[in-house]
């Protein structure tokens, strides 16, 4: 009897132990960048190939609630390196997209301000960090980029791109 009260004591100490340590394992998945990026179309573009970058641009954030350059121009179709440099002292990111999806995903994280963000066109940047986006833009129009960290984006956290 108390053989099979330990053995059923080690069992279920495994079970629990394997579930901890799968789940770390997901965890740090999580915070690892994907091998292989989806390149599922946005209506402002898909994830871009670093090879075929045509050109970097190097964006900052500040404690300001600004982007500097707070504009950029690409070509329809053109590949873009963002290189997203967190200057301030506070979590900031960039996300790409249209004017009313961005607002949109801000009114959601201000209801779950801890979302976690594992998007190809977000960069979550922590201070004095630097993240990187590669980005196709394949199609002509006007998008935003924005800090979707409530009340950043209210702030005026905000850059237009202007694909022409």
């Amino acid at each position: 009897m108390y053989r099979h009260l330990l053995w059923s004591l080690f069992v279920s100490a495994a079970m629990v132990a394997g579930a901890a340590c799968a789940h770390e394992v997901t965890a740090n998945k999580k915070t690892a960048k994907p091998a292989a990026q989806s390149v599922e179309e946005t209506p402002f573009g898909k994830s871009g190939d670093a090879k075929k970058a045509t050109r970097t641009i190097h964006v900052t954030m500040s404690d300001r609630m600004r982007y500097t350059p707070d504009s950029i121009q690409v070509k329809a179709g053109e590949t873009v390196k963002l290189i997203v440099k967190n200057e301030g002292k506070i979590m900031h990111e960039l996300v790409l997209g249209r004017a009313q999806d961005l607002k949109a995903h801000a009114e959601l994280m201000k209801k779950h301000p801890g979302m976690e963000h594992d998007e190809p066109y977000m960069a979550h940047v922590a201070p004095g960090k630097t993240e990187t986006i590669v980005w196709q833009f394949t199609k002509a129009g006007e998008f935003k980029f924005g800090c979707l960290i409530p009340g950043h984006f209210e702030a005026g956290m905000i850059g237009n791109i202007a694909v022409k």
